[in-house]
């Protein structure tokens, strides 16, 4: 148990197959209750209100959250201890509000007003239906022509043809924008500039929706205009909410880290360094890789041909130290993707469609998502 300010204990339990819940609320302060209600219609929320623990069944242990007024706590004493516990206060100074939180078994003590944009945090969760987290890869080149940008597009073009939500961001404003790639740059949508000013929490749901759609998947890219920093606050904001979302999440990443991007990286499951087979091109992926590592802790590494005399796919992840995903095939569209009719991966039955299926197969199935 921790106050707002402290490490989350564990999370309140989930909606099955990420449905929306209602949040409740157990308190008889008419103050405290309108503060309440008014965090919860800033969330997007509709709660519950009881003076004591529900009396119908369930009321009480099926909620994702519930937020007991420090004035009710002595009247859910006796419920089924449960996660998702929050016991509301307005004493700054009142220590014994820490015993009862321990007799209620609340995960967190929240004393308004400081408290405020935490709560509204956790209350737009249950609003939004948070399941499980989109399983998230991020595509980084070993040198520049590697071939991650299309890498990436193929993933994320496989990833919903098999039906998964999938998201595809361009992190690398000077790459040339992914919506080109997909041939999309028309489509209308928002782009990264949109976000700059994003500063707390991102609706995932309407990120979505914002965004344009391509072959059954959004994309998050760069416009045409001049080049726009976006803060790394809002860059984490945009990645969590994509991330609350479900399904899975790829990102184009430069080679270069700065700020940005080590939100980015924080946020990823795994990482996968393109590295053609070649000397030079696996010198230049060993000082991206020391870089990225730094941050990613799953950075692998994809190879790609065709191979220089006396390496193959092992020897490179060898001389790099990654674990080996495997080979990249060799298609025109990864070696020169022009951003034509057809989307990399776009060929269920080609090889490099059979490569990042194969992928994902075994990377869900390594989640405990397959």
């Amino acid at each position: 148990m921790e106050t707002v300010t402290g490490a989350v204990t564990h999370d309140p339990p989930h909606a099955a197959g990420g449905r929306q819940g209602r949040p409740l609320i157990v308190t008889e302060d008419a103050v405290l209750l309108d503060d309440l209600l008014r965090l919860c219609a800033a969330a997007g929320a509709t709660p519950e209100v009881h003076h004591s623990v529900p009396v119908q069944r369930g009321g009480w242990e099926s909620a994702p959250l519930v937020l007991v007024g420090d004035d009710a706590a002595r009247r859910v004493r006796g419920a089924a201890r449960r996660r998702g516990v929050v016991l509301v206060g307005r004493d700054q100074d009142d220590s014994g509000v820490w015993r009862r939180a321990v007799e209620i078994g609340a995960d967190h003590v929240l004393v308004l007003p400081d408290g405020e944009q935490w709560l509204v945090d956790r209350i737009a969760d249950v609003a939004e239906g948070v399941g499980r987290p989109a399983l998230t890869v991020g595509v980084v080149g070993g040198r520049g022509g590697a071939g991650a940008s299309t890498l990436a597009c193929a993933l994320a073009v496989t990833s919903a043809r098999e039906g998964l939500r999938t998201l595809l961001v361009d992190a690398d404003p000077l790459g040339g924008g992914l919506d080109v790639l997909l041939g999309g740059e028309t489509v209308e949508g928002l782009r990264w500039p949109a976000f700059a000013a994003s500063r707390g929490r991102v609706g995932g749901g309407a990120l979505e929706e914002s965004l344009p759609e391509l072959h059954q998947l959004r994309v998050l890219s760069w416009d045409r205009g001049d080049c726009v920093t976006i803060p790394p606050q809002a860059v984490r904001a945009v990645l969590a909410a994509a991330r609350r979302r479900g399904g899975t999440v790829v990102v184009d990443l430069p080679r270069r880290i700065d700020d940005g991007i080590a939100e980015i990286l924080a946020q990823l499951d795994v990482g996968l360094l393109v590295v053609p087979a070649e000397l030079r091109a696996v010198a230049a992926a060993g000082r991206v890789a020391s870089a990225v590592g730094m941050v990613l802790r799953d950075l692998r590494v994809a190879v790609r041909g065709p191979y220089a005399p006396g390496l193959d796919d092992r020897e490179v992840a060898r001389l790099l130290g990654l674990p080996l995903v495997g080979e990249v095939p060799v298609e025109s569209g990864l070696l020169r993707p022009d951003g034509g009719k057809a989307p990399p991966g776009a060929s269920a039955r080609a090889p490099l469609a059979r490569f990042c299926k194969e992928f994902w197969e075994r990377s869900l199935a390594e989640a405990g998502t397959a």
